[in-house]
């Protein structure tokens, strides 16, 4: 995957997982997901996969 595919791809896991994490932990309201577990959980598991492919992006060596 393209550097910046990963970086782009993980920031919006992270903000899309923020979201559902919030509205997993009944913050943000109107919504089915309101305060439900599975969506907090499924939330953080996002934001950690966005996280990881952001960094790892960040962290690939230029190809030539």
């Amino acid at each position: 995957m393209n550097k910046w595919v990963s970086v782009v791809v993980g920031v919006v896991l992270v903000l899309l997982g923020s979201v559902w994490t919030l509205q997993g932990l009944n913050v943000i309201k109107g919504s089915f997901m309101t305060g439900q577990q599975l969506w907090t959980a499924i939330g953080l598991l996002s934001v950690i996969a966005g996280l990881t492919l952001a960094v790892g992006g960040l962290r690939k060596k230029p190809s030539r």
